[in-house]
């Protein structure tokens, strides 16, 4: 067999491993959690901010986020709410509530360190299977699978000759992505990142650059003739006049003040449905984002020096 045929890929993982992880050592971005002197918690941070949010907006707030709580006890001792406020506008904001309860659980159950077994990363609020695999690999360089939608998107076009994965990964996906993994602890542990790279660099959604693929003359949706997608509709997720949208708003307001507000201040959010902003504020106390400090005053979670109402 060629080995330079998108067969041969197929058959044979580690065709595609030196031409991809070439590439990603010449054109990797130098992202600071990437870096041999990057934390585990540094990586921990970088992976629940990253989550469905571009690296260019992750990489400030992720900057002073470790300028200001270096060590998962730094942030435990800090109020909730000052976890919310410096989280900003990264989106989706129960992130900055579920990584401080994580750094309260690596404080007390962990010596104040990021766990680095399978369980105990699972163990953690807000850390799923791909999170847990991520920190493994990228934190302690364990050999785990790591598929995110770029590596899903990789390996559909080059291994299985798609445009796109379906809507929602598979064992099969999975499977595939745990074949293609080198032996080796560090070799896999790269791979991992040089795939979601190329995934976001090149072989993108929409305008794929073929013609900087380091795996081209191997890709099997190449050698078929780039046929377009042919699965469910995919949807993006929509956000003007939304929910999230008006949440956001409610917490936009709430950060940029030092003091509590009333459900008056609170009215400009979203001022022609007070309906809507009201079951919004509502599901904002309910998932811990925003506390009730008084009658009908409300401010960031934890913070001092007023008194706090259930």
């Amino acid at each position: 067999m060629n080995p330079s045929t998108p067969a041969a890929a197929a058959a044979d993982p580690a065709a595609l491993h030196e031409p991809v992880l070439a590439w990603y050592a010449r054109h990797g971005r130098d992202l600071p959690w990437r870096r041999l002197t990057a934390t585990p918690w540094g990586v921990f941070v970088s992976e629940i901010m990253s989550h469905q949010t571009p690296l260019v907006r992750v990489e400030p707030v992720w900057r002073e986020w470790l300028t200001r709580w270096p060590t998962p006890t730094d942030l435990s001792c800090a109020a909730p709410g000052e976890a919310v406020r410096a989280w900003g506008r990264l989106g989706y904001p129960r992130r900055a509530i579920r990584l401080h309860q994580a750094a309260v659980v690596m404080r007390d159950r962990h010596a104040g360190a990021v766990p680095c077994t399978p369980e105990d990363l699972l163990g953690l609020p807000g850390v799923g299977a791909y999170t847990a695999a991520a920190v493994l690999a990228f934190a302690f360089g364990a050999r785990s699978t790591v598929v995110d939608t770029n590596v899903r998107r990789v390996l559909a076009r080059v291994v299985s000759g798609r445009a796109l994965p379906a809507p929602a990964l598979t064992g099969a996906e999975s499977t595939l992505a745990t074949r293609l993994l080198p032996a080796e602890n560090a070799r896999a542990a790269t791979w991992n990142v040089a795939a979601m790279e190329l995934g976001a660099l090149v072989c993108t959604a929409k305008a794929p650059a073929c013609q900087s693929c380091p795996v081209a003359d191997l890709c099997a949706w190449r050698a078929a003739g780039s046929p377009a997608y042919d699965g469910p509709p995919r949807r993006g997720q929509p956000w003007a006049g939304t929910d999230r949208q008006i949440r956001g708003r409610l917490l936009a307001l709430l950060r940029d003040t030092e003091r509590p507000l009333s459900g008056a201040d609170l009215a400009g959010a979203w001022a022609s449905d007070q309906e809507r902003r009201v079951r919004c504020l509502d599901s904002l106390i309910a998932e811990g984002l925003v506390q009730r400090c008084g009658a009908d005053r409300y401010q960031l979670p934890g913070l001092a020096g007023v008194a706090v109402t259930a």
